[in-house]
């Protein structure tokens, strides 16, 4: 009855229920529809294939079907979704949906002894991966020629092919990428992503790991080099040079009023003050020294007044020696001290090495201290007292 004007499924089902032999029936290419209704249809319970292609039906065509068709053929119709809620065909071993507007597979509850599945151009983006564990006896499953979007969503289907031993009618040829553009033409078997690019908690924990990792690099390097001292270093510099800028005239006192600077540690203030004050401010061409004991500002912060004394002094003497480095104030005389270095681009650093220094004894945050002393040159405290005299007259040069 194939290529008429047949419209109504429901008459043709109670046109066919006294038919008591019919076995196979051709409805296709009419113009059927089933909207669904009240009373049940009645279909020859002998038929067991029914050919409903090429018509006009939807997905309430399911409630309209005979109970033991084998072989159902509903290729090119309107239909969008295979309702759960219908008459069990229990009996159905072949379904034909090809060309129709299915989103997904169908599962196979209601149909339990199907062998052969045909979903072929329909919209399918990206199909189930459980289909044959909820579909156990399907040996074939024909679904080529779908739009299939290459995703993450994907790869579990395309597993499933490698599981599933050949049950893909058409594979590869028949299964290609539609989507995205940039991969539209790729067959799904050459269509590979990494485990971390689909695993969203792999991708996160990967992330979370690396984030840390690199936290913690910096966190190290920032304690190795001492960054956050040179950070609180530089934010007193900047704090002082804005106080100076906004002091009174007569407070600025930025006219250099000694000569020299010193920075030594306490433990070698003996030899700074039997040995190095003596011989310079006294005698022929005497030099006016800035000593932190008798020259710091009371009521000022340390670090002001060290800055305030570095910029007074046209030079700057650092007594070298192991104390020196063990000795934080001085460390921030010899950060200031290479700021203005820098910022002023003078020369206004005079080394004295008193005691030899062990290079492991010299912290990571006296990298300064040590590029000085591979640069410049430095004066040697002598041990033979026949070599003062030329020591004191280079100094005082």
């Amino acid at each position: 009855l194939k290529k008429n004007k047949f419209e109504s499924l429901l008459k043709v089902s109670s046109m066919t229920s006294h038919m008591k032999s019919l076995k196979y029936l051709d409805m296709s290419n009419n113009l059927l529809r089933h909207d669904g209704a009240e009373v049940r249809c009645q279909w020859a319970e002998s038929l067991t294939e029914l050919d409903l292609s090429s018509n006009l039906l939807a997905d309430a065509v399911f409630e309209c079907l005979p109970a033991n068709v084998q072989k159902l053929s509903l290729q090119n119709n309107q239909i969008s979704n295979v309702p759960r809620a219908m008459v069990e065909l229990k009996s159905l071993e072949e379904l034909n949906l090809a060309s129709n507007r299915l989103a997904d597979l169908p599962g196979c509850s209601s149909f339990t002894s199907l062998q052969f599945l045909n979903v072929e151009m329909n919209s399918i983006l990206t199909p189930s991966a459980d289909f044959f564990q909820s579909c156990p006896r399907v040996r074939e499953l024909q679904a080529g020629h779908n739009p299939f979007k290459c995703s993450c969503e994907l790869q579990a289907f395309i597993r499933l092919e490698r599981q599933a031993g050949g049950k893909l009618f058409g594979w590869p040829a028949a299964y290609e990428c539609e989507y995205p553009e940039s991969l539209r033409g790729t067959q799904l078997e050459d269509f590979h992503l990494s485990l971390l690019a689909c695993n969203t908690t792999l991708l996160l924990v990967t992330a979370l790991l690396l984030t840390l990792l690199l936290v913690g690099a910096v966190a190290f390097l920032c304690i190795y080099l001492d960054v956050p001292w040179y950070v609180r270093m530089t934010w007193q510099w900047t704090q002082t040079k804005r106080r100076a800028r906004h002091s009174r005239p007569g407070e600025q006192g930025n006219i250099l009023q000694f000569h020299a600077f010193i920075s030594y540690s306490e433990r070698d203030s003996l030899w700074v003050k039997n040995e190095l004050i003596p011989n310079l401010e006294k005698g022929e061409g005497c030099v006016q020294l800035c000593q932190h004991e008798r020259n710091f500002i009371p009521g000022k912060s340390i670090v002001e007044n060290i800055i305030n004394c570095i910029e007074k002094s046209y030079k700057s003497i650092f007594v070298l020696s192991p104390n020196f480095v063990q000795s934080e104030w001085c460390h921030y005389e010899l950060y200031f001290a290479h700021h203005k270095l820098f910022s002023e681009n003078s020369n206004s650093l005079i080394l004295i090495l008193l005691e030899p220094i062990p290079p492991y004894l010299i912290p990571a945050r006296y990298h300064k201290l040590k590029a000085l002393m591979a640069k410049r040159t430095y004066l040697e405290w002598p041990k033979e007292r026949s070599k003062h005299a030329l020591f004191w007259a280079n100094l005082r040069a």
